[in-house]
């Protein structure tokens, strides 16, 4: 693998677009949450997948997918940007937050639980927190059930961050932003609870709330109890795919006070809730979202496997 072009601030965000051996494009970002300086809090977000066959409407890896990264490749894209800025892999941060949510789904791919259980052996990285974010598609029941082993294994007592991308509390709006087949909140209920012990980070659940697709935080709390869940709150981010399919977001990342509803309605259920607006200059880099692999590449069909209902 080779880097072959790079976008953005140093002091803030930058995106890498490495080409394969086999000379296909995946992108991966390091980035900082100002005002803490990078010596505080650095944030790694690297690919999964060659794309993603999922073809959400608000997310632009789905305009290809050629398969699955190896764990090779994934600890490929970490290692260079750690080296990059630790060449000894000493890295002195008090929160090293490792996000697998660039390109594709990694409940799709079981090379992730690969990497996940050398991470902690790779680096002298006291401050490591990985971060997993997934739509939680039909069929990822395994790959839970490994990546709970792993967690309570390596990363207990709130070393470890995972998430659900729910957006929509309709299941039939829900299929509109995320067009394949998921678990229900039932199923992801009863896993979040047992994944939640005492002492780890409560599970998040995310909504890039769309304009005309319901959040409705009482049907949510009949089945997510605040004991094990939380809520984030984000904006859509205008990437193409959001463009192009007329979708508006509910939060307004310059005027933060469009949440207020929302965090407020969240909270009377007993919820803990996060706002997470990043620097909006970060749009501009394309660090948010966006894919900057695929626009390198050029048009690709995407091919939808199988696997993917």
């Amino acid at each position: 693998m080779k880097v072959t072009d790079r976008r953005g601030d140093p002091d803030l965000a930058m995106v890498y677009i490495a080409r394969l051996d086999d000379g296909e494009l995946v992108e991966f970002v390091e980035s900082v949450q100002p005002p803490l300086p990078r010596e505080e809090k650095w944030v790694l977000i690297v690919s999964t997948l060659r794309g993603c066959p999922v073809r959400c409407p608000i997310c632009d890896a789905g305009t290809s997918y050629r398969g699955m990264l190896s764990a090779e490749e994934i600890l490929w894209q970490i290692d260079r940007m750690v080296t990059g800025r630790f060449p000894d892999r000493c890295v002195p941060v008090p929160k090293f937050k490792v996000q697998f949510a660039r390109m594709g789904d990694p409940a799709f791919n079981p090379a992730v639980l690969e990497v996940l259980g050398e991470l902690p052996f790779l680096y002298d990285a006291p401050g490591l927190l990985p971060s997993i974010s997934t739509i939680a598609p039909v069929g990822c029941g395994e790959f839970l059930e490994e990546l709970l082993a792993v967690k309570d294994d390596l990363y207990s007592g709130g070393r470890f961050q995972m998430q659900f991308s729910i957006h929509s509390t309709c299941m039939d709006a829900r299929r509109k932003l995320v067009p394949c087949r998921t678990l229900d909140f039932t199923e992801m209920a009863e896993w979040g609870v047992r994944f939640h012990r005492k002492g780890d980070r409560k599970v998040s659940l995310n909504f890039a709330a769309v304009r005309g697709f319901p959040v409705d935080p009482g049907v949510l709390a009949e089945t997510f109890s605040p004991e094990h869940f939380m809520i984030k709150l984000t904006p859509v981010n205008p990437t193409r795919s959001s463009s192009e399919n007329g979708l508006v977001g509910v939060i307004d990342p310059d005027r933060p006070g469009t949440a207020e509803g929302l965090v407020n309605s969240f909270e009377a259920e007993g919820f803990d809730v996060v706002l997470s607006i990043g620097e909006t200059r970060e749009n501009q880099i394309g660090s948010n979202c966006g894919m900057y692999a695929g626009a390198a590449s050029g048009p690709q069909k995407a091919e939808r496997p199988a696997t993917v209902p």
